[in-house]
């Protein structure tokens, strides 16, 4: 009889034990610790947060950011009511949808501007005055704007959802595969 105590215990104490451990890797998860990054997230921070900023950038003016200071983008064949993305396929290749967290913080832009659309794919994309948004794959770096008048379709979005208005907007490019600039 002992011995089948003894075992029992053993038996409790393992499953303690892979319990445990299940618990600190879900508990990782949900916190984000152990993400490898490079999931895609353009809207920077966690998975489930970002923040618009309005954001001075040489030759464009005051426009939208992400998180990591990229700048946000609108296309022309898109619609703001109802929003609607009409990027996809190659588009989405160069113009990286933002993806719609959990929770959005804004910093010189309107809260109640900021919405999300459903995509084709399924899933969400954040709006901004219904306009779905972008990053530009040719950006390299935070607060750069090569994207502005790609093709006369793509523009720096403003705070309010407008289009970024400048003298420098590129010409249409005739090589650039049916409006989405490559």
């Amino acid at each position: 009889m002992l011995a089948t105590r003894s075992g029992k215990l053993r038996r409790t104490r393992r499953v303690s034990g892979y319990a445990a451990a299940a618990a600190a890797v879900l508990a990782l998860t949900a916190s984000g610790c152990g993400d490898s990054g490079g999931d895609g997230d353009s809207g920077g921070g966690t998975k489930n947060s970002a923040t618009l900023t309005a954001t001075e950038v040489d030759g464009v003016g005051t426009v939208v950011t992400d998180s990591k200071g990229y700048v946000l983008y609108r296309f022309d064949e898109d619609t703001a009511k109802p929003s609607k993305s009409n990027c996809n396929d190659n588009c989405e290749k160069i113009w990286p949808a933002t993806p719609a967290p959990g929770t959005v913080t804004v910093k010189g832009v309107d809260k109640d501007l900021v919405g999300t659309v459903t995509r084709d794919d399924g899933t969400k994309q954040l709006t901004l005055d219904g306009w779905p948004l972008y990053t530009y794959a040719k950006d390299d770096e935070p607060r750069e704007a090569q994207g502005q008048g790609v093709d006369g379709t793509w523009y720096a979005v403003t705070p309010t959802g407008a289009k970024a208005q400048t003298t420098t907007d590129q010409p249409e490019d005739e090589d650039s595969g049916g409006g989405y600039g490559y």
